[in-house]
């Protein structure tokens, strides 16, 4: 536990900065976390429980002194997912969420005792970025009949959005305004006056509303009864969670997935900015604790706040101490202040929603930028964001692991190729497509650059692009530059032996250049030196070109 480590060194004067960004952050997530027990399908003050519990075990076990953790938009729109799948609800909904946080906890604690915190890599950013954009529209739609007083259902967001469009002839009118209404609010605030937590100003302004205005006469639908008190460790219903395991199991792995990546990279960031070191696995081990507390307090999951880890950094934070203030103001706010949220008209909390998700899930500056980039990768997003709309949250996160393994396999199987011409100003070897007309190939050989590994998913990509290039009838060498296989295995040197026996079938002399001394002992071994002669192999493509050339003016004068 790193705070038995820094709290004794503690300095009075860190003081100030950490209880101001305490209370800030406090504000910030109170409104937030009652929205996003709504995502997620369980009772508001679960995702209070959710927050304290992150906040507060989160800061024993972290090492990150700004990362503020609780529950987030983005998993809570899987944990909603999971209940959406299951058709649970009530108190069944709680005890399934609160299952998949404990299970997501007790796989943060694998991943850091295994150290495998490669496996987030199976999501893509690209596909990262499109599944969030789904999971936020997908939110959107199902926040819409909130604000209208009416109901939609349906299988997919597609076809829940169509319901909604249908039962638009039976708008609440009043429901509409104080809809409306919030919403606006809420952007305005967001727009005009940035500094100020929107969503308190709005969650303030809803109570007030209803109250004064009799929100709840007038047929405006209440969250209804919010209850003081704290929570009490309980182990989620066994029985709950065997009948829907395959739901956990998935959910808690997609959890895992999100959490570890926007853990990582967010406290790599506060770190670098502050000039102090983090440990990744220890901050697995925070999150693995932090989501394993939020499960068996009947919260639901957490990870880094992005948000509210930048609002705990510009108001001051220098330690966890912060985040020590931001557990107590909640759990006070349980104690005290509880009740008072059962008469937020659900409409503004649909507006909360609504706002958290959009601003905080969809990423249009991302989109533009691959777009911009590299238009495979934003179709990649494109793709994952159709899915899932498609398919719903939780199935979204399996068609985003595949479409992420599918874009690495294409990338794997397919290692650039290109033809190198030497540059006559420099006399370095470059690509030809590089810049046309300033590089061109030696007469009567062809230079290839094998870039990535070779084995057996690149083995054949080799034989064909080899083809290709010695399709040429005027072909007489070919140079190929292996300063960038790192990796070859028996099939990638069998590969290279069929390259020799075709090309000195078509009477092409083949030449090898740079390749690294653990590739030439795998050919080696596999005879494939001896069969194309070692002095046939060269330090440098400027050697064997000069070999080949040397070479062909011999036998031209025999």
């Amino acid at each position: 536990m790193p705070i038995v480590g820094w709290l004794p060194r503690y300095e009075r004067r860190w003081l100030r900065g950490d209880v101001v960004a305490g209370i800030a952050v406090t504000a910030l997530i109170v409104p937030k976390n009652l929205g996003y027990a709504g995502i997620a399908g369980i009772p508001l003050q679960n995702g209070l429980y959710a927050a304290a519990a992150g906040a507060l075990i989160y800061a024993v076990f972290c090492t990150s002194r700004q990362i503020s953790t609780g529950p987030s938009s983005s998993l809570a729109a899987v944990a909603g997912g999971a209940v959406i799948v299951t058709g649970v609800g009530g108190e069944d909904a709680a005890q399934l969420v609160a299952a998949i946080a404990l299970l997501s906890g007790l796989l943060f604690l694998l991943l850091a005792a295994l150290r495998m915190g490669w496996i987030a890599q199976f999501l893509s950013k690209a596909v990262v970025v499109g599944f969030l954009a789904g999971a936020a529209v997908d939110v959107v739609i199902g926040e819409l009949p909130k604000l209208t007083g009416t109901s939609a259902d349906g299988d997919n967001a597609w076809r829940e959005l169509g319901s909604w469009v249908r039962g638009l002839g039976d708008v609440h009118g009043a429901t509409l305004v104080v809809g409306a209404g919030a919403l606006g609010a809420i952007l305005a605030v967001r727009f005009l006056a940035p500094a100020v937590p929107g969503a308190l100003v709005l969650l303030v302004g809803g109570l007030a509303a209803s109250a004064a205005l009799d929100l709840s006469g007038r047929g405006v639908a209440l969250v209804g009864e919010v209850p003081r008190g704290l929570p009490a460790p309980e182990v989620p219903d066994l029985g709950l969670v065997a009948d829907n395991l395959a739901v956990v199991v998935a959910a808690s792995g997609a959890l895992l997935l999100i959490g570890f990546s926007q853990t990582a990279g967010d406290a790599r960031a506060f770190a670098a900015r502050h000039r102090y070191r983090i440990d990744v696995n220890q901050e697995s081990v925070a999150q693995g604790m932090a989501n394993a507390g939020a499960g068996l307090l009947q919260g639901m999951p957490v990870s880094t706040s992005l948000s509210a880890s930048s609002l705990n950094e510009s108001s001051g934070a220098r330690t966890p101490v912060a985040s020590l203030v931001t557990g107590g103001l909640v759990l006070a706010t349980l104690v005290v202040l509880a009740p008072l949220f059962s008469d937020l008209p659900t409409a503004v909390l649909g507006a909360i929603i609504i706002d958290a998700v959009v601003f905080g899930m969809i990423d249009v500056t991302e989109m533009r930028r691959l777009h911009r980039v590299t238009r495979f990768d934003f179709w990649v997003a494109v793709a994952a964001f159709v899915g899932v709309l498609s398919v719903g949250v939780l199935a979204g996160v399996l068609v985003g692991v595949v479409l992420s393994l599918g874009w690495l396999v294409h990338v794997a199987t397919r290692p650039p190729m290109p033809l190198l011409g030497e540059d006559p100003a420099t006399g370095v070897f470059r690509e030809l497509d590089e810049r046309p007309g300033d590089a061109a190939a030696p007469d009567g050989v062809a230079v290839l650059r094998v870039d990535g590994g070779l084995f057996f998913a690149t083995s054949d990509a080799l034989e064909d692009r080899v083809r290709a290039v010695a399709g040429d009838g005027d072909l007489r060498g070919l140079v190929l530059d292996l300063e960038g296989v790192g990796f070859i295995d028996s099939q990638g040197a069998s590969a290279l032996g069929e390259v020799h026996a075709a090309t000195a079938a078509d009477g092409v002399e083949l030449r090898l250049a740079k390749a690294r001394p653990r590739v030439l002992r795998v050919l080696e071994v596999d005879g494939l030196i001896a069969r194309i002669g070692a002095d046939h192999v060269h330090a440098t493509i400027h050697e064997a070109v000069g070999a080949y050339r040397a070479n062909g003016h011999r036998r031209e004068g025999t």
